[in-house]
C-alpha cells in the first residue's frame, strides 16, 4: 500500500499582513495575516497577548476552522499614539499535523513611531516550590491618578504573560515612562485582581523604563479578611454558615433578635473539607422562624430563617488511624456533633504485655475531635478502649464502646534525613518537611544552631522547605498588596530530597 508520502514537520510560513506588521498613524478594524497553507488557532485564551489590552476585546479568527489567514476585528477605541502588540505565543499551528509558528508578533502604532524599549524578569512562588503556568505581568503608569486601587479596578497599560513552564517574561514594545509592575495569576483573564482566587506579587517600588534591570517577583495568595456568608437551617439544631478568611470565633456574633430569648446553648464547629461553619443549638426553637443578626468586624446583615422541624443527628465517633499508626502520630476521636466534655479515666491504652500505656488528650472545639497522644515502641502493639460516657456532646448523648488495634511498624522500614545548613541569616527558622505537592510531612522550629534531623521518614521523594519566622508566630506570614506587605522568605532545597529504609541520608543546603 502506498505510504503517503513523509510526514509535514514544516510550521507554516508568513506571507504577509494588512496593514502591513509594523504599521505606524494606525486606523484600520481589520487586521488580516496571511499564511502559506491552512492554520487554526490552539488554546487562543492563553497563548494570545495584546499589549496594552482592548476593551472590548477584538474578535479573532479561526475558530473551530482552518482557513489560510487569521483575521483580527478591532472592536476597542484604540488609545492616540499608542504602541500595540499581539503576539500570538504558539497558538498558531498548521491544520494536517499542528506543527506551531511559535511568538509571532504583529505590532502597530497609532501614533508616528513604534515604541521599542522593554523589561524582563522572572516570577516565582513565594510558598510552592514550582511556579504556576501563565503568570500574567502588568505595567500601570504611576501618573496622577495612580493609586493603589487600579489592580482591582483598572486595566493595566502593558500585560505579558509566564509560558508554559517557563518562568521568565518579556514585556515589550513599551514607552518610556514610570510604571508599577505587578505579577498576577489572573483566574478568570479579565487583567484583574480578585483576592478570593488570584494570586499577586509586586515590586516595592517603582521602575523608571529604559532600564537594564532584570526583576523577580514572589506570587503570593493574600490572607482574606474573616467574613461569612448568610446562615441558613441545615439539620436539626443545626446552622450552616459559609465563609472565607481564616475563622475567628472571637470576630462572630450571632444575636438572636426575634423572637425575643435568651442566647441558647450553643457551639460553632468547622467542616474538615470545606469553607462552612456549623451553628449547633441544644434546646429546639419552637418557633416556626428567627431573625438572626450576624456580626464580624467587617460586616453586620440579619437573615431570616425558617425553622423546619428537622431530625437532629445522632453521636457517631469515628477513630482514626485504623492499624498502622506512625511514631509521632495522635489517634483521632471524631465526633459528627459538638463535644462538649470528655472524661481520660474511661480511657485505657494496653501494649501488647497488656501494660497501660499513659496518655494525655486534647479536646478540640473548632475541630470536633479529641486528639489522644501517647509514646510507642517499634513493631508496638496497642489496645485502645474509650467505654460509654468518654465522650459526651452538646445534647447530652455519649458514646458506645470504642475499641481500636494499632501496630507501629519497624524502624528498619523507615529512613531519616540529616540537613547541615550554611549561610543561615536569621532565626527562627520554621524547617518543613514535605510532600512533593507541598503539604508537611514534618515540621521542626530552628532556633539556633545548623543542623536538623527528621527521623521515621516513609521512603519516597521530598521537598524542603524553610521559612524565615520573623515575626516569630511559628507559621508562615503571606503578603498583603494594599499594605505593601511581602510575604516572609522562604528558601526551598534545589533538588528533591530521597529517602530509603534503614538509611540515614546527609545533605548540606547552602541558604540563598
Amino acid at each position: 500500500m502506498p505510504e503517503g508520502g513523509p510526514i509535514d514537520e514544516e510550521p507554516p510560513r508568513f506571507i504577509r499582513a494588512n496593514p502591513e506588521n509594523y504599521t505606524t498613524n494606525f486606523d484600520a478594524k481589520e487586521i488580516s495575516i496571511l499564511f502559506n497553507e491552512f492554520i487554526k488557532l490552539e488554546n487562543p485564551q492563553q497563548q494570545i497577548i495584546i499589549s496594552p489590552p482592548m476593551d472590548p476585546k477584538p474578535n479573532i479568527l479561526p475558530l473551530g476552522q482552518a482557513r489560510k489567514d487569521v483575521k483580527i476585528e478591532i472592536t476597542d477605541t484604540l488609545r492616540e499614539n499608542t504602541t500595540y502588540a499581539i503576539n500570538f505565543g504558539k497558538s498558531i499551528v498548521d491544520n494536517n499535523e499542528g506543527n506551531p509558528y511559535p511568538y509571532f508578533k504583529y505590532v502597530f502604532s497609532t501614533g508616528d513611531y513604534i515604541d521599542s524599549l522593554e523589561v524582563s524578569g522572572f516570577i516565582e512562588d513565594a510558598y510552592l516550590k514550582e511556579t504556576p503556568e501563565f503568570v500574567s505581568i502588568f505595567l500601570y503608569e504611576m501618573d496622577s491618578t495612580y493609586t493603589d486601587s487600579v489592580v482591582y479596578n483598572e486595566i493595566p497599560r502593558y500585560v505579558a504573560y509566564t509560558r508554559d513552564s517557563s518562568v521568565n517574561f518579556d514585556l515589550e514594545n513599551l514607552k518610556v515612562g514610570k510604571y508599577q509592575m505587578v505579577a498576577i495569576l489572573d483566574d478568570n483573564a479579565n487583567y484583574k485582581f480578585n483576592p478570593a482566587k488570584d494570586k499577586i506579587g509586586f515590586l516595592d517600588h517603582p521602575i523608571s523604563i529604559p532600564t537594564d534591570s532584570i526583576y523577580t517577583i514572589s506570587i503570593f495568595q493574600e490572607e482574606l479578611a474573616f467574613e461569612v456568608k448568610r446562615p441558613k437551617l441545615f439539620k436539626g439544631r443545626q446552622l450552616l454558615i459559609g465563609y472565607q478568611g481564616i475563622p475567628n470565633l472571637n470576630d462572630l456574633e450571632l444575636n438572636f433578635l426575634y423572637p425575643p430569648m435568651d442566647p441558647p446553648v450553643s457551639r460553632i464547629t468547622r467542616d474538615a473539607k470545606t469553607d462552612t461553619l456549623y451553628y449547633w443549638f441544644r434546646d429546639p426553637i419552637e418557633t416556626d422562624s428567627v431573625s438572626l443578626e450576624y456580626v464580624t468586624p467587617r460586616q453586620r446583615d440579619t437573615v431570616y430563617i425558617r425553622m423546619a422541624q428537622l431530625a437532629r443527628d445522632s453521636l457517631n465517633i469515628q477513630a482514626e488511624p485504623s492499624g498502622k499508626i506512625e511514631y509521632n502520630q495522635p489517634l483521632l476521636l471524631k465526633a459528627n456533633t459538638p463535644l462538649v466534655e470528655k472524661n481520660d479515666a474511661l480511657i485505657t491504652i494496653l501494649d501488647k504485655d497488656s501494660v497501660e500505656v499513659n496518655f494525655t488528650s486534647e479536646l478540640r472545639g473548632l475541630e470536633n475531635q479529641l486528639e489522644i497522644y501517647f509514646d510507642k515502641e517499634p513493631e508496638g502493639t496497642y489496645y485502645f478502649k474509650a467505654l460509654p460516657g468518654s465522650l459526651t456532646d452538646l445534647f447530652g448523648d455519649q458514646n458506645d464502646t470504642i475499641s481500636q488495634k494499632l501496630t507501629t511498624k519497624p524502624l528498619s522500614e523507615y529512613g531519616s534525613i540529616i540537613m547541615s545548613l550554611r549561610n543561615v541569616r536569621s532565626y527562627p527558622m520554621i524547617v518543613q518537611l514535605t510532600t512533593l505537592k507541598g503539604e508537611i510531612v514534618k515540621q521542626q522550629i530552628l532556633k539556633e544552631g545548623n543542623q536538623f534531623t527528621f527521623e521515621h521518614i516513609n521512603p519516597g521523594n521530598y521537598f524542603l522547605r524553610i521559612i524565615y519566622d520573623e515575626n516569630q508566630n511559628g507559621y508562615w506570614d503571606t503578603g498583603s498588596w494594599l499594605e505593601r506587605r511581602k510575604p516572609e522568605k522562604i528558601s526551598y532545597y534545589p533538588d528533591t530530597l530521597q529517602t530509603r529504609a534503614n538509611f540515614d541520608e546527609v545533605y548540606q543546603f547552602y541558604l540563598d
